[in-house]
């Protein structure tokens, strides 16, 4: 983990427009929100490295209730598409769902059907599909 956050923190992007950080009490309100407990992998993505802009991706973030990438309006917008309700989104690419399982398991979901397609965490995804993009 600590090796894919330095990686990350590398690859970040200056932005004009800095994405903020989420506190613990910030990922509490959403998960009331959504319903859905954040897996521990996916919390730590959140509180650590949400803030990060590299390449193509745009993982979701928690800070900002106003961006597009904010967790729960895209947790929605994925269900309203057909994600299963027990997953939790964390990136979306062009109507595609990168999700997390409860366990913490990455998988894909895309045309109305999950993939074949898993990574066992949300720092194998950032290294082989968000760095590689």
């Amino acid at each position: 983990m600590d090796d894919v956050l330095d990686l990350l923190r590398e690859h970040n992007e200056p932005v004009p427009v800095p994405l903020d950080l989420p506190d613990e009490d910030k990922l509490v309100e959403i998960e009331e929100e959504i319903l859905l407990p954040i897996p521990r992998d996916v919390r730590t993505f959140l509180l650590e490295a949400s803030d990060v802009v590299y390449g193509s991706l745009e993982p979701v973030t928690a800070a900002d209730p106003n961006s597009h990438t904010y967790l729960p309006e895209v947790t929605a917008t994925a269900w309203a598409m057909g994600v299963p309700r027990h997953l939790l989104p964390i990136c979306e690419v062009n109507g595609s769902y990168y999700c997390a399982e409860p366990d913490g398991e990455i998988v894909y979901w895309r045309d109305d059907d999950m993939t074949d397609e898993s990574w066992p965490s949300i720092w194998h995804w950032i290294r082989d599909v968000w760095l590689e993009s």
